[in-house]
């Protein structure tokens, strides 16, 4: 019998057995998290240097493209090193620290995903009172509760579940430390006031997903009243890939966590962890940039490739 207190550290999910498999890991996910770190560094730079895009969507754009990046580089980059130097460890306070960070950043994301869907709502449903509903002010002030809000998830998440005692051994069936893996550990019934949390935060994660759904619906509704062919086009070519991203990253996160045990396995838990930690980060500047023609111009005149192009 051990608790927390005698674990010094967990061991991670192995993503294979040779030599040549991990470093196919490690170059995938390297791959993956240069591609994450250019497109979103990118996003961000262009709109900081760019006046025309000091806008509320563009500002709610850049806090996404920081929720990326500090997302993907919280689970990547342990994975990456311990498929190079071929480990599993990862230190108790480092698993804490990826279960807290993890919690903080997508908490937010989540919260400013929604926020985005009624920035969209309002501009294109209530473009009259765009200017008084999302004023610089009030846009501050919903930037600041998505990044409190996730905050306050991480800090109460991670101290209830780094409290509970564990006895199970020190594995965890996961790239990276998450809850339910780490529940396994429990050798008490005090891990079910986490899950009761975690059954909570899965509730209003569903209440954002909810209320982002019928802002799209009412976006589509105001759309087709629209008498222009290359109208609709233009709306629904940027709005639907923004709703399956946001749908890809809600519904797997909110089963990875409240899927019962029964289901349960671990190929299945590590292709839900990889499609809501690393498909969205590495997807989203793509997908929100793609069709933007300001964005694009102003990520052109970063790349000195694209001004000897023009010339």
């Amino acid at each position: 019998m051990c608790n927390h207190s005698s674990i010094t550290q967990f061991l991670l999910l192995a993503f294979a057995d040779t030599r040549e498999l991990q470093l196919l890991h490690f170059w995938l996910f390297l791959g993956i998290y240069l591609a994450a770190l250019l497109g979103n560094g990118l996003i961000i730079t262009a709109i900081a240097c760019d006046h025309r895009l000091h806008t509320p969507m563009y500002f709610f754009l850049l806090s996404l493209s920081v929720l990326d990046l500090g997302s993907i580089s919280t689970t990547v980059p342990k994975s990456m090193a311990n498929s190079l130097w071929d480990t599993r460890d990862i230190s108790y306070s480092g698993c804490a620290a990826q279960v807290f960070f993890v919690f903080f950043l997508f908490g937010a994301e989540f919260s400013l995903l929604t926020i985005m869907a009624y920035d969209r709502y309002v501009a294109i449903c209530k473009p009259l009172h765009y200017r008084t509903l999302l004023g610089s002010r009030a846009c501050v002030h919903m930037a600041a509760a998505a990044w409190g809000s996730g905050f306050l998830y991480a800090v109460l998440h991670t101290a209830n579940t780094f409290s509970i005692p564990l006895c199970q051994g020190n594995a965890l069936d996961q790239f990276f430390c998450e809850i339910p893996q780490i529940l396994r550990l429990s050798c008490s019934h005090s891990y079910l006031s986490e899950v009761g949390i975690l059954v909570f935060s899965g509730c209003l994660g569903f209440g954002c997903f909810v209320f982002i759904v019928l802002s799209y619906v009412q976006i589509f509704r105001a759309v087709l009243r629209i008498p222009s062919e290359q109208g609709w086009h233009k709306a629904f070519s940027t709005c639907l890939p923004h709703l399956v991203v946001v749908s890809l990253f809600i519904s797997t996160s909110i089963f990875a966590y409240l899927k019962p045990p029964s289901i349960s396995s671990p190929s299945l838990d590590l292709v839900l962890a990889v499609l809501y930690s690393v498909v969205p980060p590495a997807l989203n500047p793509l997908i929100y940039s793609m069709r933007n023609r300001r964005l694009k111009e102003a990520v052109k005149k970063l790349i000195p490739w694209f001004h000897l192009r023009q010339h």
